[in-house]
């Protein structure tokens, strides 16, 4: 069985409203899809760049995807790992096109092996509970947002924050009066280490899950310090990228959160996520805005390692959904029990 062609179609979709959080306002998607396919298989990925996460843009990703083509063609799509370290060595970055097509590499592999693609990275879990998002405006927004989501099924509210520390505090107190769902907040690099001390300590009573990333990623050592300083468990995402990353990170903060897009795929995210419950660090998965292709990857990798939190409402905020894969039901994500990655155009 080898790889006879590999074609992408770039993606661009319009949000439902502009999604605000402390670094840029976005108001549409732009992604690309790839699918990779053998004599008997074709598998699905998705590319979801983000310029000051990931380093890539969709320009940049396709031209990666250019150059990744002669390279994969003919050759056999369950040797994942040799794939995987060929493109590394051709392009030093490109996350974003690396895990388009490790999703699509692992798609096919599950399909061949008939099984769903949960089940192939270890079937841990059948659901996982997931936040949707609460983005950054003013105390009114905030509140339509969040009931808005608490009547869609939310279980968990994740708070952007990381603007303004004082209407941060009444956005998330406002909230906790009007339910108790979990809250998580999540800061962005948003806060320098001595603002986020001083938000979270003042959060405490509203009794928030975690914070996630308040301040700035090459803080490293300030993570640590903002730990001990305050009773909320501290996420690491936008310091954490690869598997180096993860072990910089052991005892400076309570856990990570392991993002496809960063990692470049589910073969380096499942060495991320190896050393993370090695060192006794909790795992969230989480995305960027994304189709339900790489939300399905997302959550199929989530299950089946078993993670302790999920962050995978990226398509939600999509005025189209050009393929399914994920079903949101009473504050969970389940996948589909079709072989491989369950991903359908529409």
């Amino acid at each position: 069985m080898n790889i006879v062609s590999l074609k992408w179609d770039v993606l661009e979709i319009p949000l439902k409203k502009p999604f605000r959080i402390t670094y840029e306002t976005i108001d549409k998607y732009r992604g690309v899809i790839v699918k990779i396919c053998t004599e008997e298989y074709c598998g699905y990925g998705e590319a979801a760049p983000a310029p000051r996460i990931t380093g890539d843009t969709v320009e940049s990703t396709v031209a990666a995807l250019h150059r990744f083509k002669p390279l994969i063609i003919t050759k056999d799509p369950v040797k994942i790992g040799k794939i995987v370290e060929m493109m590394n060595s051709s392009i030093v970055g490109s996350p974003s096109a690396k895990a388009a097509i490790d999703f699509a590499l692992f798609d096919i592999l599950a399909q061949k092996a008939d099984v769903p693609l949960k089940d192939l990275l270890g079937g841990r879990k059948e659901r996982i509970e997931t936040s949707l998002t609460v983005d950054i405006g003013s105390l009114e927004y905030t509140l339509k947002s969040a009931r808005k989501l608490l009547d869609a099924g939310a279980k968990v509210l994740k708070v952007k924050i990381g603007l303004n520390p004082q209407e941060d505090i009444e956005r998330v107190r406002a909230i906790r009066n009007i339910t108790d769902a979990k809250i998580r907040v999540d800061g962005n690099q948003g806060y320098s280490l001595k603002r986020a001390i001083r938000v979270l300590k003042e959060m405490e009573k509203y009794e928030i899950e975690f914070a996630e990333q308040p301040i700035p990623a090459s803080e490293i050592d300030n993570l640590k310090i903002l730990r001990e300083s305050v009773d909320i468990p501290i996420i690491a995402d936008e310091s954490v990228h690869n598997s180096l990353d993860v072990l910089r990170l052991i005892g400076k903060v309570d856990g990570i959160n392991i993002k496809l897009m960063k990692s470049g795929g589910i073969y380096e995210a499942m060495r991320m996520a190896s050393i993370a419950r090695a060192a006794g660090m909790r795992i969230m998965v989480g995305c960027m805005i994304e189709t339900q292709v790489g939300i399905a990857a997302g959550t199929h990798f989530a299950l089946g390692i078993g993670a302790d939190y999920a962050d995978l409402d990226g398509y939600w905020d999509l005025t189209e959904q050009p393929y399914e894969g994920v079903e949101f039901r009473d504050g969970y994500n389940y996948v589909s029990d079709k072989s491989g990655l369950g991903v359908v155009p529409k």
